[in-house]
Order: C-alpha cells, then structure tokens, then sequence
C-alpha cells in the first residue's frame, strides 16, 4: 500500500511532537524553552507551540508543570522526602505556592494526599500522556483538534509592496503604529478602492518577551512609494496561504490560530512556512462591535513566500 503524501505528513507531525515529549520526560529538571524545544520537533519557534498545543492538547509549560506535579505526587506517596524539597524539585519557590497548586490537581494538600490510600498519582489529560517510568513507555495519541467550525481555504496571493511602520513591545500596544501609518497615508493621499490593511506578525509572545516582539503595521502602495523615515517599503511575493477566518475579539487570536496550526495544517498534510503571519482586517475595530470583528488569518504555507525586502528599504 502507497501512502500518500498527506498521510505521511500526518505522521511525521505526530513523530515529531513524540521526540519532544521523549526529551521532557529525560530532562524534566531543565529550563525546557519552547526555543529549545521547536528545533527538536524541526519546527520554527513562531509555529511549534501552537502545534504543541493542538497535537497535545496543553501548552508546553502546562504540560511540564503537570509531569512535575505528578513526579511530585509519586514522591510524596513513595518516599519519606520533604514536602519542601519535593516541591522546589518540582519548580515551586514558595510552600504555599506548591500546595495551591497541587490541591487544584489532586484535591487535597500535599500531607493529606501523603497519608491517604489509593490516591491516583496521575493528572486527567486529554493526551493520555502521563509521567512514565521509562521513556518507552510514552505512547502519544494526538488529540483531533475540531477545526470544523474554523473556515480555511487554500489562497494565491499577488505579490504585494507595501508601507510599513515597525512596532516592537505588546501586540496589544500597535495602535500607536497604526495612528502613524493612517495619518501618513491621508498625507500622501495614497487610499484608493484597492489599498488594503494588515499586520505582519514576526513574532509569538510565548516564545519571544513580549518587549521585544515585532509587528509591522502595513498598507499596500504602488511602486511610486519610497520609504521616508519610520516608513518603510517592502514586498511580499505571491505564494500559497492557508487563511483562516477569524470572527470576534483581537484578543482570541490565539484560540485561531492553535486551530490553524495544531488542527488544520496537520489534518491537511501541510506544513507552515516561515513567519511572518500575515492578518488582514475586514473591517475597523474603531466602529465594530468586537464580537463582529473579522480578520483573515494567514499562514504561508511550506515551500511558498518569503519577505523579500526592497532595496532602498526602510529601518528594520
């Protein structure tokens, strides 16, 4: 039997996300950085936690925490340690921190679950994908993300030139970017029936510290533009997108795009290009309720665009 290229994508994302897992397990003790960890997946940083989070069905950091809690529960049904040292092993500075944190999980303080019979040491996953004696004993059965309710389709894109103002900090703080771009483009009188608006994301917030993420606000423009101060020109050639519609508040973004990445790219047998992401706006934010706000969410997809700077660009 030929297995298509589809199925075999499938698989290579669940091998994948399998060597990463392996790894945890043996280096539980360690920082584990999802800059660490993506190379190991051979994913991009800006992807891999998404996909980490639909395959798996918990983040990165949720999923050590939990391993670390149910080490933590062993010992404490296994050993006569310290409930002190247990918890600093399992990441936790503060006693009290460690006790809130394990009675969320287990029901009960760490001494209560120490005295008592036929406490299971296991944490409820939607991976199954528990702390094991031995790494061979890790089986990991990706969680189907429903992605039915997100609407994808396959796009062509033009090649685009665009303006641009930079952003670094909070995604939530680009309004001030935007508010520079608008007045620029009223100055030059540049908005016409066609000229379209959207945001280049370069980076994730969980993977790069949200001071120093970057995120260009972007307006299309003809080749008459040349960059001019905090205004900078380049272009984006044609290429295959996934785009997903993304329908509510800016702020669930993330909700779309773990959709997109961890449920529809591996459903599809794709896999995502480089960053940056691209997000259009349907329409203003400034006279939309948020619920009826609509962005189209766009992924490149492997082996399509890369931004490719003008020459006389401006400040990156």
């Amino acid at each position: 039997m030929i297995i298509g290229i589809k199925e075999t994508t499938k698989r290579s994302y669940v091998e994948r996300v399998l060597r990463v897992l392996v790894f945890i397990q043996q280096n539980l003790d360690s920082e584990l950085s999802l800059a660490d960890l993506a190379p190991i997946a051979n994913f991009s940083p800006f992807h891999f936690h998404r996909i980490f989070q639909g395959l798996v069905g918990e983040s990165v950091k949720q999923h050590v925490r939990r391993l670390r809690l149910e080490r933590a529960a062993r010992h404490l049904k296994l050993t006569r340690r310290s409930i002190v040292s247990i918890a600093l092993e399992a990441g936790y500075e503060a006693h009290e921190s460690f006790t809130r944190a394990f009675r969320a999980n287990f029901g009960c303080a760490p001494r209560e679950f120490r005295s008592a019979t036929n406490r299971e040491t296991r944490i409820e996953s939607a991976s199954h994908v528990h702390l094991a004696d031995t790494v061979e004993q890790i089986r990991f059965a990706p969680l189907q993300v429903d992605h039915s309710r997100l609407d994808v389709r396959m796009r062509v894109l033009e090649p685009r030139r665009f303006a641009f103002v930079r952003h670094q900090g909070l995604y939530s703080d680009v309004g001030a970017t935007w508010e520079i771009l608008i007045d620029w483009v009223g100055r030059e009188c540049i908005f016409g029936p066609n000229t379209l608006y959207f945001g280049l994301c370069w980076d994730d917030p969980d993977v790069t510290p949200p001071e120093k993420c970057r995120y260009d606000s972007c307006v299309t423009v003809d080749d008459s533009i040349e960059p001019a101060g905090e205004i900078g020109v380049a272009t984006l050639p044609g290429g295959r997108y996934a785009v997903a519609l993304h329908e509510g508040p800016y702020d669930r973004f993330r909700e779309t795009y773990v959709s997109l990445l961890g449920g529809w790219f591996p459903s599809q047998g794709f896999e995502p290009g480089e960053p940056p992401g691209l997000e259009s706006y349907l329409n203003d934010p400034d006279s939309t309720d948020p619920e009826d706000l609509l962005t189209e969410i766009m992924m490149p997809i492997r082996g399509g665009p890369k931004l490719v700077p003008s020459p006389t660009e401006g400040p990156r």
